[in-house]
């Protein structure tokens, strides 16, 4: 089998994010300070990829550009690849095409995470050399997802989003293709949203006979893109990281695995582990609970802080009650005036969700 290529998805609107997608990629949002499209350019990496072609939105292209920049640091080439509209998963690799070539090649969503990285089923893919090999993992509501049926080890059927599905197997957002999938993209029609979806395509190499081998995923997926499953994956992601600390300390205690990143100073702080704080934050008289993330130059002051995310630049001041499970932009200010009249005041985007202590 030829050289693969790699192809992640870096476009799509990120509307289940809102607010924090409407200045800002889905695929740039964090977890445990890492953007998570960060993670499918370093599985690539891993696999032994190194030609990988990122598609891109004209709205948030230049902001994955500036961030992913040309991949030497990942140890890769990154070619960019723009997709004008959104219009399905097929119609990305078909706007792809240029860039493959005749290259069979990998497919990755953007916003996914996958334990373990993807060197294994590459290994499969190339030992077994099927036309195609999709990823799969039992859910508990598979009408969520496009789902596959099996025979004798082979995927028979895919349904996208069945209202009675036959399996709970759903398809993870990872799959390996060779050149035939670009024919059947362009043999199939839209779906009722308008967009060539992929289980289509793929349906379409199973009805010409052409061999599409099932890999069932062992450790955890996540596709990112709720609040919830963001800090789902912050949590696993977390559990895996190795405590060091090369910020500041005064009078603070650390328990357990914690990153402290240089040029963080913390000043009367107790940090309870797995957590991980960015370079040049500044947390003074504050706790710090598991399975946070606090990203480079936040400001925490007077107040817990647990099983959260900050984007870079936020600050939490003075307050009362824990906040957690919460998930906050680059440079969200969240305080406690003093002043007088005592009144909420709020300048917040749309979709937002604020709960009062």
């Amino acid at each position: 089998m030829q050289e693969l290529k790699g192809l992640i998805l870096s476009g799509g609107k990120g509307t289940r994010l809102r607010p924090i997608t409407h200045t800002s990629a889905k695929q740039l949002v964090p977890v445990a300070n890492k953007p998570v499209l960060f993670y499918g350019i370093e599985a690539m990496a891993q696999a032994g990829i190194d030609q990988v072609g990122i598609i891109i939105a004209p709205e948030t292209g230049a902001e994955v550009r500036a961030a992913a920049g040309d991949g030497s640091r990942f140890g890769v080439k990154l070619s960019y690849i723009v997709q004008d509209e959104p219009m399905g998963l097929a119609h990305a690799v078909l706007t792809a095409e240029p860039f493959l070539g005749d290259s069979p090649f990998v497919m990755y969503l953007g916003d996914n995470l996958l334990q373990g990285g993807i060197a294994d089923l590459v290994a499969a893919f190339r030992a077994h050399q099927p036309d195609a090999l999709i990823l799969l993992t039992p859910v508990p509501d598979p009408e969520q997802y496009g789902v596959a049926e099996l025979k004798d080890g082979s995927v028979v059927r895919l349904v996208e989003k069945p209202a009675a599905p036959q399996t709970n197997l759903a398809l993870v957002g990872v799959y390996m293709f060779t050149p035939a999938v670009h024919a059947a993209a362009r043999a199939i029609e839209p779906s009722g949203r308008g967009e060539l979806e992929i289980t289509d395509a793929i349906q379409h190499l199973v009805d010409d006979g052409l061999r599409v081998e099932p890999h069932v995923v062992k450790g955890w997926w996540k596709d990112t893109g709720r609040l919830e499953d963001m800090l789902a994956a912050n949590r696993l992601v977390l559990d895996t990281i190795e405590g060091r600390v090369e910020g500041e300390l005064i009078e603070s205690q650390v328990d357990g695995r914690v990153v402290i990143e240089p040029g963080a100073r913390l000043e009367r702080c107790a940090v309870r582990g797995p957590a991980i704080i960015g370079a040049g934050a500044r947390l003074t008289d504050c706790y710090i609970g598991p399975y946070t993330a606090i990203g480079d130059e936040c400001s925490i002051e007077n107040a817990e802080v647990e099983h959260s995310i900050l984007l870079a630049g936020a600050s939490v001041h003075d307050l009362a009650g824990r906040m957690e499970s919460s998930l906050l932009g680059r440079n969200v200010r969240i305080g406690r005036d003093q002043r007088q009249p005592r009144a909420y005041r709020f300048l917040v985007g749309d979709n937002s969700e604020i709960g009062i202590l």
